[in-house]
């Protein structure tokens, strides 16, 4: 377990970064009065992604692996991590769902009709709803931080001394 500790430290930081990120769109209006541009600002979100990413491996590299980290190292600590923020994925969304912003399912819903996005309010609910969220979204977090370790590895792993 010990070995995990960061892993575990960091899909937790993670997951309240993105609640943040949640509570930050809510009180700029993007769940409603600015809903129109949601689609393109939360995309957003993949720059504190990228960046608590890249800073758990650096925190692995530095104190577990004293410094030096393989690739191979720092490629399992990544889908490690990416596996627990995962699973802590469902429970984001339930907190932004139920807590942050409870209306803006039923915003997105009224908007995807208005705007001629879905034909019928039964097709978005099909797509805009809690369950849906959730598998999205710890299915994403886990191909997102993946693609972000194997990418951030190449400049994070400890080069051979020659």
């Amino acid at each position: 377990m010990n070995q995990l500790k960061i892993e575990i430290k960091w899909a937790v930081i993670f997951t309240v970064v993105a609640l943040l990120w949640m509570l930050l769109e809510k009180l700029t209006g993007l769940h409603d009065t600015h809903i129109n541009l949601h689609l393109y600002l939360t995309n957003l979100f993949a720059i504190p992604a990228i960046i608590v990413m890249i800073k758990a491996l650096i925190d692995k590299k530095n104190n577990f692996y004293n410094g030096k980290m393989s690739y191979k190292q720092g490629l399992i600590s990544g889908v490690v991590l990416s596996i627990f923020i995962a699973l802590l994925s469902p429970l984001a969304q339930w907190v932004t769902t139920y807590v942050i912003t409870p209306e803006y399912f039923f915003n997105v819903i009224e908007y995807s009709v208005e705007t001629g996005y879905y034909k019928t309010v039964s097709e978005a609910e099909a797509f805009f709803n809690y369950k849906n969220y959730a598998i999205q979204g710890a299915f994403f977090s886990l191909v997102m931080g993946i693609v972000t370790t194997t990418i951030a590895m190449i400049f994070i792993k400890t080069k051979p001394n020659h």
